[in-house]
Parts: structure tokens; sequence; C-alpha cells
């Protein structure tokens, strides 16, 4: 991307001004001391929530990263699928509002279509939620094969942001986007891919191991 993608930077209008106010706060008796610690406390949890810290991507180049933080929900073969053309490997994964929700590139390649689609803002963790909620997949053209990583909104999260467009490089492990505040992203693999994590699993954008080509 030109312009990299800052999950910080993203979400200064939300916390931002909390902790602004809880400085503000402190100098005005009848507010101190409850409200600068609750407004502080609130402004560190939201700030958290978007956190951007460095990660060391060192995958081989036969492997695919985590586009997210999170737990692993479900992993299919499937037949056929709207966000994919023809059979493919999907793996999906829950954000909760305890992950940081910045979404990164498994493999790399050019994304090669952006689809946003609205919808219901279900529990993530549902296997519903795949077919009902807002999302929004980006399609990607790699070396090994297509690839599509879906961002889908949750019953809290409600702003999908995903700056990147039709033409746009990305590498393994860039940041391209984020869910704010609890999620499910969904990665569409080609089928002879060999996925190499399990359900339950607690996965990291960018370093974890999601899959790899025979």
């Amino acid at each position: 991307m030109n312009k990299p993608f800052n999950g910080w930077k993203e979400g200064l209008p939300f916390y931002g001004p909390v902790l602004v106010l809880a400085v503000a706060s402190a100098f005005v008796p009848m507010l101190a001391p409850v409200a600068p610690i609750i407004l502080g406390i609130l402004g560190i949890c939201m700030a958290l929530f978007f956190r951007d810290f460095h990660r060391e991507v060192t995958a081989a180049p036969e492997e695919v990263v985590s586009p997210a933080d999170g737990t692993i929900v479900a992993i299919e073969d499937l037949e056929e699928s709207p966000h994919y053309e023809g059979p493919c490997r999907r793996v999906s994964i829950f954000l909760s509002v305890f992950n940081a929700h910045l979404n990164r590139a498994p493999f790399p390649g050019t994304v090669a279509a952006v689809k946003y689609a609205p919808g219901l803002f279900k529990d993530a963790r549902l296997a519903e939620t795949s077919k009902v909620n807002e999302s929004n997949a980006v399609w990607m053209d790699t070396e090994r094969g297509p690839m599509t990583i879906r961002q889908i909104s949750g019953a809290v999260a409600r702003r999908i942001v995903c700056p990147v467009a039709e033409g746009v490089v990305l590498a393994k492990g860039e940041k391209f986007g984020m869910i704010r505040f609890g999620s499910r992203t969904e990665l569409y693999l080609p089928p002879n891919t060999e996925v190499t994590v399990e359900m339950g699993q607690k996965v990291a954008a960018g370093t974890t191991i999601m899959a790899r080509f025979q």
C-alpha cells in the first residue's frame, strides 16, 4: 500500500477525546478524583482495542499467515462459495473485543477486487453470520492461486475499515484494514493447501502459520 494502515491513527477519534476528558476532569473539583480515573481506564481500554504493535513476519515462502488475531471457530472444505471461484478451504477466526482487530494479508499478492455486502449484526461466533452479516471481501491474486480474506461485522462491531482497492499490491503480513469492536475474519484458500491450525486454537495476525502449499 502507498499509505501504510495504522490502527492507532484509525482509533484516535474514539479514544483521544476520552483521554482528553480524563485529563480535563482532573481539574474540576466536583469531578475529581472519580471521573478522571473512570474516563482514563475507559480511554486506555479503547486505545488497546486499536493497538498496532510491530510484528515480525518470518513465515517461509510457501506458508500462509493468519489474517487476524483471534480463535479458530471453523475449518471447512467447500465445493462452492460466492466468495471464491470453485472449491476451496475456508478457515474462520472469531475476534473478541479483547483481540487486536487489525487485518493482515495472509500471502503476497495483488488485490483483484473488493466486494462489500450490507447485512445484519449477529454474534460473530455463530456460523450463520457468514451468510447474513455485513461483510467485506478482499479478493487477491497470488502466485499460488486466488485467495479471499473476508471481514465480517459482529454484534458489537459496526464498522468495517478497508482502504485498499483493486490493483493494490500487498506483502505477506501487511496491514490492510480492521473491524471495530468484535468480529469474524474468514480466509478462503485454494483446495491444495494444507491447513496447519486446529479448532479452538488462538492465532496471531502475521505470525501464526495458517496453512502451507504442498
